[in-house]
């Protein structure tokens, strides 16, 4: 997942997606839709390994809800972001496998903890993906991605203070 490609983010949509995603996943727990997660994987894959300006809920953000906001007052690094999709790739691949191959509780258990995962960023901007990858050495993420200046949060600084929209904080 080079991080090197996609520029500083707008906090606010990172939310915006997990909400829709909360969505998502609530109807896959309530209907055991392999087709459905397998969509929402599909969605992660684009965050993760196309970069985020491919995602599509990224793209609704930034076309109808982003010009209806002020701008926002700071950027992050994308590359926590993108490592956070990475992880709901994987849950979601594992659990849209599990309803297809006729395992509901694997599909039930992967759902559930990306389902965990998406409400935690949503509803209080913690963004469990985002912190471990921020735990992660710096020579597994790939090296400092360069997105540094004023009014970028760095993701080489201590997970501590990093990326306060995802402790709860808008912009």
């Amino acid at each position: 997942m080079p991080a090197l490609s996609d520029p500083p983010i707008d906090p606010r949509a990172p939310r915006f997606a997990a909400w829709v995603t909360t969505a998502v996943l609530v109807v896959v727990l309530s209907s055991g839709s392999a087709l459905l997660l397998g969509a929402q994987a599909l969605v992660f894959a684009l965050g993760a390994f196309a970069g985020l300006h491919f995602s599509p809920y990224g793209l609704l953000y930034r076309t109808a809800i982003a010009p209806r906001l002020t701008p926002p007052s700071r950027r992050e690094e994308a590359a926590p972001v993108r490592f956070a999709q990475g992880v709901g790739f994987a849950f979601a691949v594992v659990g849209a496998a599990g309803y297809a191959l006729g395992t509901p509780l694997l599909g039930i258990v992967a759902t559930a903890v990306a389902l965990a995962a998406a409400f935690l960023n949503a509803a209080f901007g913690f963004c469990l993906g985002c912190e471990v990858y921020l735990r992660l050495p710096e020579r597994w993420r790939g090296g400092p991605t360069g997105a540094t200046g004023p009014g970028i949060e760095e993701a080489s600084t201590s997970p501590s203070t990093v990326n306060n929209t995802q402790r709860g904080a808008t912009a």
